[in-house]
């Protein structure tokens, strides 16, 4: 069964609530909670019931999984918390427990089949609808800017990249289709690498209202003038890297890195292979060259760092990143996006998707950030040096297993969504991190190197 996907999160992006009226917010909610219901949808729909509780990789939950967790954090959240009703089935909470049940675990357990899953996040939903109709958003700070509607939100998107994840994994006949995303026209006459210059910038938010906590507060960073390259590196320059020996050579690859290489037998990105001189890859079921102006897709931290280093560049720090994306020198701030304060739009990112797959190298001149970099949001997630770790005054909230319990050396930070995150998710101050080794999520990155200060 296939599904041509038409966007359904293009155009739910984070509300701009600050003062704004009640009923524009509640209008804003519901549209954020049914594109995102309308992405779960398709998702689970355009495969048969078998497919919906097989686990495809030891690293995914069976989506049937993702879609009862879905509606229990709903209901666990806005139900529960906000509204103060009595739970639906309280049985089911721990089966749905992200913490309590690790993703090798999730098959064995009686998890909801696929008819019930669905009915239960109809239930739950008709009931959000119905307590969003009266909702107020002020007062308690988990209401206050609809923060709970908008989290809520933000975690079915987020879960349903995690979908579109182990649809790339899973096997068989493509289930998923959409039209790619057209040239860069001008992507030969852009610079190979755009200068940032340095002085103190604010990273971080204290005033966007659906902000998770690890986003929070603002505060201001030093960041000393270093280059950056204008597009995320594609397949092309990656090609030279793999052609270069730099899966052979140790003196590219941190001691962690060469270790990870050799134990798990890399020589390439996930999903690519030789084929006669030249290489394919596999995309959601289909077999096809591999696109050299792409940018580069799922390569591990530990890749991402060694081609740097074989590049004679490094990886930017999480304060570079974001101070390329979000930083006007002009104004003197930072702004929500790269190219201003403006809602994402198809004229300025790759995302909700859309296209199943980055665009082209040099893509959207119109999402442009200030220094001149494309493609800072969407397309691929970014691989950032930093360890993930908490910013100054740092706050757990509303609960610490969001953010907190991942603090730390063991996660790297990724940066500015792909071609999979809603515009719900996609502002310029969210935070992703996971580990070094991690190939199945839509990662790629770009490389920057100091300038000597003016």
């Amino acid at each position: 069964m296939t599904s041509t996907h038409q966007s359904p999160g293009a155009s739910a992006a984070t509300p701009d609530v600050v003062g704004r009226g009640a009923e524009a917010l509640r209008e804003a909610i519901a549209r954020s909670l049914l594109s995102a219901r309308e992405r779960t949808r398709l998702l689970t729909e355009c495969v048969e019931d078998g497919d919906l509780v097989r686990q495809h990789s030891p690293l995914m939950s069976p989506l049937v999984w993702d879609l009862a967790h879905i509606a229990n954090q709903e209901e666990l959240w806005l139900l529960r918390s906000v509204g103060g009703q009595e739970p639906l089935h309280p049985e089911i909470d721990p089966l749905y427990d992200a913490f309590e049940h690790p993703r090798t675990e999730r098959p064995t357990l009686p998890l909801l089949p696929p008819q019930e899953a669905r009915a239960y996040g109809k239930t739950v939903r008709s009931r959000v609808l119905d307590l969003l109709e009266s909702a107020t958003f002020g007062g308690a700070p988990l209401v206050s800017g609809g923060f709970a509607f908008g989290m809520i939100a933000q975690h079915e998107q987020q879960h349903d990249e995690t979908m579109l994840i182990t649809h790339q994994l899973r096997t068989g006949a493509p289930a998923l289709s959409a039209a790619p995303p057209g040239p860069a026209a001008d992507a030969l006459r852009l610079p190979a690498e755009v200068l940032v210059p340095g002085g103190p910038f604010v990273m971080g938010t204290s005033t966007e209202p659906w902000a998770l906590d690890n986003e929070r507060p603002a505060h201001t960073v030093p960041v000393a003038p270093f280059y950056l390259d204008t597009t995320p590196v594609t397949n092309a320059a990656y090609q030279e890297f793999i052609a270069d020996s730099g899966y052979d050579n140790p003196r590219w690859w941190s001691e962690a890195g060469w270790e990870h290489r050799q134990r798990a037998g890399l020589t390439a990105p996930l999903f690519w292979r030789r084929e006669g001189s030249g290489w394919v890859r596999t995309r959601f079921g289909a077999t096809e060259p591999v696109p050299p102006a792409e940018p580069v897709l799922h390569v591990s931290w530990y890749e991402a760092s060694a081609y740097a280093a074989w590049a004679g560049r490094r990886l930017p720090t999480e304060a570079e990143w974001e101070k390329a994306a979000r930083f006007d020198p002009a104004a003197g701030r930072s702004r929500r996006y790269p190219w201003g304060d403006g809602e994402a739009s198809p004229e300025r990112a790759n995302l909700g998707q859309r296209h199943l797959q980055p665009a082209p190298a040099g893509s959207y001149p119109g999402g442009a950030a200030p220094c001149g970099a494309r493609q800072l949001i969407g397309d691929v997630w970014e691989w950032t040096s930093s360890d993930f770790l908490p910013y100054p005054g740092f706050r757990a909230w509303p609960y610490r297993e969001y953010s907190e319990v991942f603090f730390g050396s063991e996660y790297k930070v990724l940066r500015g969504g792909s071609f999979a995150v809603a515009p719900v998710v996609s502002r310029g101050t969210f935070r992703n991190w996971d580990y070094p080794v991690r190939r199945q999520i839509f990662a790629g990155f770009r490389t920057a190197r100091d300038a000597a200060p003016a």
